[in-house]
């Protein structure tokens, strides 16, 4: 029975080397990912930021309160009249005005109804439901037309 020896290179023999392999990095995968999170940042993203909405306070006054005039309204509110005021309701289906139930794409010709008849002021009284961009494009809608005096209230109960 041998015993195993252990291998010892003998001095001045010089074996090749295996080069030494450095570690690949691939960019693909790492592209991937930033054009992921691109699409994520740019869809996730507010393009135009609310404080760009022009908004300031305002009151409606009815005309016909027993006694004569309402309050005295606060310092820097705006008080419009009662009978020039068209109250729509935001559903998120649609729009509701003078009782009768409008799809939003028609709320373009309800503004030009309103603006034909002279009605500069609209109170917009929201469901707890609608969307953020349906209360934007209603405003847009209104403005574009001229009807810039916009009074937004939630609808009773809106809140639990």
């Amino acid at each position: 029975m041998q015993l195993a020896r252990p291998l010892i290179r003998p001095p001045g023999l010089d074996l090749p080397r295996r080069p030494r392999r450095r570690g690949v990095f691939s960019m693909t995968a790492l592209a991937d990912v930033l054009f992921q999170l691109l699409i994520f940042f740019m869809l996730s993203a507010n393009l135009l930021s609310y404080s760009m909405l022009p908004l300031r306070n305002g009151a409606i006054r009815d005309a016909g309160q027993p006694g004569g005039a309402a309050a005295a309204p606060q310092a820097g509110t705006t008080v419009t009249e009662a009978r020039a005021t068209a109250v729509w309701t935001l559903n998120p289906d649609g729009i509701t005005a003078s009782g009768q139930q409008f799809a939003l794409p028609r709320a373009a010709a309800l503004a030009d109804a309103l603006a034909a008849q002279g009605t500069r002021n609209v109170l917009i009284v929201l469901r707890p439901e609608v969307p953020v961009q349906d209360v934007v494009t209603v405003l847009e809608m209104l403005s574009a037309r001229g009807i810039d005096s916009v009074q937004i209230a939630e609808a009773p109960g809106g809140r639990t």
